[in-house]
């Protein structure tokens, strides 16, 4: 296979072998607005010639702050090819974050997506004496407009462009990503042409599909997962639609009937439980028919089942799985997820509905996909796949999975401390990660070396520092915040004992004299909501605890739940209170 060396070369290996009338599409005022490859390099060659006229120098760090949109990829292009750094950033950081990343980057130039983004950026310029020209992809009353950087292309030959381009090699850093760790700081992942493009011809084979197929796009490009995805489905030829929203998801999939499309866990679930629920509507022979072939998937190998088995597989596929997949538009040829861990049961019953979904692992700093089930290595329920073939992978004494290869990182922007914490110098990233090999192929996750944990929705929580907080009200003793892999965060909170029943003194509440008592009275339920719902608001949505359970004893050494230093235990608390973790996640 032919090997790009620089990102932007990929564009133009799809121009040359096929060119496509599609491809990127968004849909505008209810029609489909298509963009050929001609068109979207015509647009990432002005804004090239534009940032050169405008004095961007190689190196110079570009902020892109938007959602999903075709202009975002036309600018990422332009400022590769002119040697300035592109730095995508989350729309929906805290301001505090944003003043963070744009000091520690030097920003001087920033393009936002919309009017409340732009507010947003504009808000604090005056804390941002480095940032120089702020620009918006929308029509926004008093901002500059980002086609006003092409507009100054007239003023460089295309010639430059090109000679920008030529002393610009495979080892240079092509981007800087902003990630969050346990304390601190958001850190600058510092990410080469190399890393990146080892990483897309190293997940290529994984990807079903050809010239010809579709993607749908709706995770956030400036995750490098699904960046890294668009630069793959450029070099495949993939057309890429842009869904309207989240909210739209099931009409844009039904309306582009795409091939392939990335999704996190939470999303899958949710597709999940809506079908179930279409099926609980059901009645008579035809919920029967709908629940006996949900229960057919849920017995799905991929080998050694009986003929018998097979023949009722083919049955539930014909009469109630094939609805499934004109669902998801038909054509669907697999589903790549990543970002936390996905439910076994799901993998196998969507398998068994023939909608393969690609389950992977990785990190910010390897670019992102150390591992992937795929249809031609293997899928295997419960793990995240066979490692890639240019990545290698061992295990630390505690079981740490260690990565080496050429999509591991160059290293943390102006951080060369917490680089050599994580790179040592022969190449080995800790990834943080406890895993194990099965059949000494496939890598299973069995726990987190960090305390960090991922909902569902691929959103980091950091248990520590939010507990620290809540536990400033005076109604709670002791907080533990749970939701691995949930589709949202919750608590095991032990209230202050003493100053609830003198709270409940004061306001003429007759409570009980034990703990159990106590926690079981609704106004005591009721008022430690309140103190819930009120530290909230210091949290981002996907933060928020949405549910507690009451504890009647604090956590204890004796008990094996705290160490003597006063650190969680967090594994032995969740086993101990197995019960209470399960009312809050339903789970039977």
């Amino acid at each position: 296979m032919e090997k790009q060396q620089r990102l932007f070369d990929i564009p133009y290996y799809q121009l040359q072998h096929f060119p496509q009338d599609t491809m990127f599409s968004t849909k505008r005022n209810g029609k489909w607005d298509a963009v050929s490859t001609q068109e979207f390099l015509d647009k990432a060659n002005l804004i090239s010639r534009g940032l050169i006229a405008l004095g961007v120098e190689a190196g110079e760090k570009i902020a892109l702050v938007s959602s999903n949109r075709v202009e975002w990829n036309i600018m990422d292009i332009g400022i590769q090819q002119v040697g300035a750094i592109g730095v995508p950033i989350y729309p929906n950081i805290s301001t505090k974050d944003y003043k963070y990343i744009f000091g520690d980057a030097d920003i001087k130039m920033c393009v936002t997506g919309d009017e409340e983004l732009y507010s947003k950026i504009t808000s604090i310029k005056d804390e941002l004496p480095n940032l120089k020209r702020i620009y918006c992809f929308d029509e926004v009353k008093g901002a500059n407009h980002w086609t006003e950087i092409s507009d100054e292309a007239e003023k460089v030959d295309i010639a430059e462009v090109e000679k920008r381009k030529s002393v610009i090699k495979n080892g240079d850093l092509a981007t800087m990503i902003y990630t969050s760790g346990t304390t601190g700081n958001p850190k600058g992942v510092m990410l080469s042409h190399n890393n990146i493009l080892s990483n897309v011809y190293g997940s290529y084979p994984s990807i079903p599909g050809d010239s010809n197929s579709r993607s749908l796009s709706f995770l956030p490009v400036c995750h490098v997962y699904e960046r890294m995805l668009h630069y793959l489905y450029m070099r495949a030829g993939f057309s890429i639609h842009f869904a309207e929203s989240l909210d739209t998801i099931g009409e844009n999939i039904k309306e582009v009937r795409p091939h392939v499309f990335t999704a996190v866990p939470r999303l899958i679930e949710k597709v999940y439980e809506k079908i179930i629920s279409k099926g609980d509507e059901l009645s008579g022979i035809k919920k029967a028919l709908f629940f006996w072939a949900v229960s057919i998937g849920e017995e799905f190998e991929q080998e050694g089942k009986s003929a018998w088995y097979k023949f009722k597989l083919k049955i539930a596929r014909k009469l109630i799985f094939s609805k499934w997949k004109e669902a998801l538009g038909g054509e669907v040829l697999a589903i790549a997820s990543g970002a936390a861990a996905l439910q076994p049961r799901l993998s196998r019953i969507f398998l068994a509905a023939e909608i393969p979904i690609l389950e992977g692992y990785g990190l910010t700093e390897t670019s992102p996909v150390i591992s992937v089930n795929c249809l031609k290595k293997g899928i295997e329920f419960g793990t995240v796949g066979p490692v890639l073939d240019n990545v290698e992978v061992k295990f630390a004494e505690d079981g740490e999975i260690i990565v080496r290869g050429p999509n591991v990182m160059m290293g943390y922007y102006n951080q060369p401390e917490k680089t050599a914490e994580v790179l040592t110098d022969d190449g080995w990233f800790h990834t943080g990660d406890i895993g194990e090999m099965i059949d000494g192929k496939f890598l299973k996750i069995t726990d987190r070396k960090k305390e960090i944990f991922k909902t569902s929705g691929g959103k980091y929580i950091i248990p520590q520092m939010m507990e620290n907080k809540f536990k400033e009200s005076r109604f709670i003793q002791q907080i533990m915040v749970i939701g691995e892999g949930q589709k949202h965060p919750a608590a095991l909170v032990i209230p202050s004992y003493d100053f609830l029943r003198e709270w409940a003194d004061r306001k003429g509440i007759s409570v009980g004299k034990t703990n159990k008592e106590l926690v079981e009275h609704p106004a005591i339920i009721d008022r430690i909501h309140q103190e819930i719902e009120e530290y909230n608001k210091l949290f981002g949505n996907f933060e928020k605890i949405k549910k507690v359970e009451l504890l009647e004893e604090e956590f204890s050494v004796e008990n094996g739940e705290i160490t003597p230093t006063l650190k969680f235990k967090r594994k032995k608390i969740l086993e101990i209170h197995k019960d209470k973790v399960n009312k809050i996640y339903n789970i039977s």
